[in-house]
């Protein structure tokens, strides 16, 4: 398959499909299956209020993603507590950013035009994972970004 494409989109390839694209794309997967299962639970099942629901998964889908995301997707190591301590924080503040689109993306779509919630929030999945890709790869998992 490889002999077959110009240099240029072997680059290309090799850039994009990898081993820790496609770890990130398994975690994504599970980190997403355990935010929609998480809000299904408590807004459909539980009856609680839409955005408050979304809130409730998303602290709990972070700290699964935050694990996974540390140890098998990105094999970040341990460089001090200090250190840790602010890839934490970032980590938590660029998911941050993703809740507020996800959020705003809730509000609009079904509490203000009354769209399927589970529709809009598997729609709003491919967005934030894309999102939390480039946060965590560019920014938080970097290895300039984490030394101190």
């Amino acid at each position: 398959m490889f002999q077959r494409l110009p240099g240029i989109y072997k680059s290309i390839w090799k850039r994009a499909v990898n081993r820790e694209t496609i770890t990130y794309g398994i975690a994504g997967a599970l980190t997403t299956l355990v935010n929609y299962a998480a809000y299904y639970i408590f807004c459909n099942r539980i009856g609680i209020e839409n955005l408050i629901a979304n809130i409730i998964a998303w602290i709990i889908a972070v700290i699964f993603a935050y694990i996974i995301n540390d140890i098998w997707v990105f094999k970040a190591q341990m460089s001090g507590i200090q250190s840790e301590f602010i890839k934490v924080i970032k980590f938590f503040g660029a998911r941050l950013f993703s809740l507020i689109v996800e959020e705003a993306g809730l509000f609009l779509f079904v509490d203000i035009l009354s769209w399927n919630n589970l529709v809009v929030k598997a729609a709003l999945a491919v967005i934030v994972i894309i999102l939390n890709y480039f946060f965590s790869k560019l920014y938080i998992f970097n290895k300039r970004s984490i030394e101190i």
